[in-house]
């Protein structure tokens, strides 16, 4: 089989299921290196290799997107996994190309792993790819976090400033506001960005040195946005247990959620 160029066949997908009356917004590393095309050289050179396409969608078009793939894509889906794997396929479409071995995961109006990212009427906001503060809080609710997300963000750090709107900018506003009402999320969030900062020492040499300036400082710009917006009388009841109870919801680990080993 020929080598799949992933950010062709995520554009390509996302286009024909457009003209099927289907929103597909990527997500996963496959958006980053589309997201960040002045950046794709770094992403290399860190080694961060593509393996599958991740796309969210909404649950309304379910049958659609089930057509699409098998009838219009020729895609197999591997629902007959659904036994082995309880919970896998909850919200949850995943198809593989018998032609090429293409995998290709759907997440329905959410992404529900260690913490929820809901895309509710926010998909139109950017494309191909989910909108960028959607990008950053798929890598952010991450407990354990893994290098390869910590490649992913220092990519968008460097290729997208953070601000108050969307488009071509991080909304730190929309983030710290989705923060200021879950302690949980905010923890596992401010603990992640400490560790992409300190991520930075190992690839800095990689980066041209304004974008290592970049990078710094977007950081520290979208925790000051996350800590300076006031908290709910929610965050505030949970923050002061902290963590003696546990803040984030168990993930269960599958061959297909690499993304979600731990760090080491």
């Amino acid at each position: 089989m020929a080598e799949i160029d992933f950010v062709e066949e995520a554009k390509k997908i996302a286009a024909a299921a457009e003209e099927a009356g289907i929103m597909l917004r990527a997500l996963g590393a496959t958006a980053f290196r589309l997201h960040c095309p002045d950046q794709v050289d770094v992403h290399v050179a860190m080694e961060r290799t593509l393996s599958d396409i991740d796309f969210a969608a909404y649950g309304k078009d379910e049958e659609k997107i089930e057509k699409f793939f098998e009838n219009g894509l020729h895609f197999r889906s591997e629902r007959r996994q659904a036994a082995l794997t309880p919970g896998l396929f909850v919200g949850r479409h995943i198809y593989e190309s018998p032609a090429t071995g293409l995998h290709v995961d759907i997440f329905l109006d959410q992404l529900n792993m260690c913490h929820v990212v809901k895309f509710d009427n926010r998909l139109h906001v950017d494309s191909p790819t989910i909108p960028l503060a959607e990008l950053t809080l798929e890598k952010l609710q991450i407990v354990h976090l893994n290098e390869k997300d910590v490649k992913d963000m220092l990519v968008l750090f460097a290729a997208h400033p953070v601000g108050d709107h969307d488009g071509e900018t991080i909304n730190g506003k929309f983030i710290a506001n989705i923060m200021s009402k879950d302690w949980g999320f905010y923890y596992t969030s401010t603990v992640n960005l400490g560790k992409i900062r300190n991520g930075l020492s190992r690839y800095q040499h990689l980066f041209k040195p304004q974008d290592v300036n970049h990078i710094q400082e977007r950081i520290t710009t979208l925790l000051g946005m996350i800590e300076e917006t006031p908290k709910s009388l929610k965050w505030k009841t949970r923050a002061a247990i902290g963590t003696r109870m546990q803040w984030y919801n168990d993930v269960e680990e599958v061959e297909r959620a690499d993304h979600l080993s731990d760090i080491g």
